[in-house]
């Protein structure tokens, strides 16, 4: 079986985030980026699923600018085998990296895409439910374990209520929860092997899909700075506060 996996380039979670001046967007001019964490987590699982003898190949895809190239060699050299790069500009809407996911999946024909349930600059939480639902596959979204039968795979999800396991026939889209697994760290040899593994570079055009952004966004500002907590000296100054200054009593 192989395994396509979906990782994005985003700001690192360690740094702390900036608006432009202008108020355009998010800087990230000269800022640190990595793979996003809950892609990595879709890495760890596919490796897994290789080593198991589950997966016979595993296939790194990410769209973006030119250096996305740097998060692919990450999951090669975590262990994938090989990468694609769908390389565009234009900033990418969720729907649009479902429509090129798709036509990656025609071109691949996957026996399973995994991919992390959001990532962590806009915690959409869209783009695998959007895939499984163009391509007419059975989705198993916010999975914390899988265990993989001679053609279905059972599903533990996250839910509200607690944990819900439901079995998909393959093929199918699997998003990934914290949960799932605790993604390697990639060896010195294996960095450098990654240099030498294949990648393709691919364009929108080329997979024959439009991914104009159909949002616009109008202004970016940053969520306003929380007031200084003050201290009490009684229960009953805390009630009288509360009621005559947070009116929430």
């Amino acid at each position: 079986m192989k395994i396509l996996v979906a990782v994005k380039r985003v700001i690192d979670y360690n740094v702390k985030v900036r608006v432009k001046a202008d108020g355009s967007g998010v800087e990230t001019s000269n800022v640190k980026m990595s793979m996003n964490p809950f892609d990595e987590i879709a890495v760890e699982e596919a490796l897994r699923l290789k080593e198991a003898g589950t997966a016979e190949e595993i296939v790194a895809v990410s769209m973006g600018i030119d250096r996305c190239q740097e998060t692919i060699r990450t999951a090669l050299a975590m262990g994938a085998d090989r990468g694609i790069l769908v390389q565009t500009e234009e900033e990418l809407e969720p729907l649009a990296v479902a429509k090129l996911l798709k036509a990656l999946v025609e071109r691949e024909s996957p026996g399973l895409v995994i991919v992390g349930k959001q990532a962590i600059d806009g915690d959409h939480s869209e783009t695998g439910q959007m895939l499984a639902a163009i391509l007419g596959w059975p989705q198993g979204t916010f999975a914390s374990k899988l265990e993989f039968e001679t053609d279905s795979v059972n599903v533990t999800r996250e839910v509200d209520g607690g944990l819900e396991i439901v079995k998909l026939k393959l093929p199918a889209v699997i998003t990934t929860d914290l949960r799932l697994n605790e993604p390697r760290f990639a060896s010195l040899p294996n960095i450098m092997k990654a240099k030498k593994k294949p990648m393709e570079t691919l364009t929108p055009a080329e997979l024959g899909v439009d991914v104009t952004p159909r949002v616009t966004v109008v202004e970016v500002v940053e969520p306003p700075k929380r007031k200084a907590g003050i201290r009490v000296e009684s229960v009953q100054a805390l009630v009288e506060k509360l009621r005559n200054e947070a009116k929430v009593i």
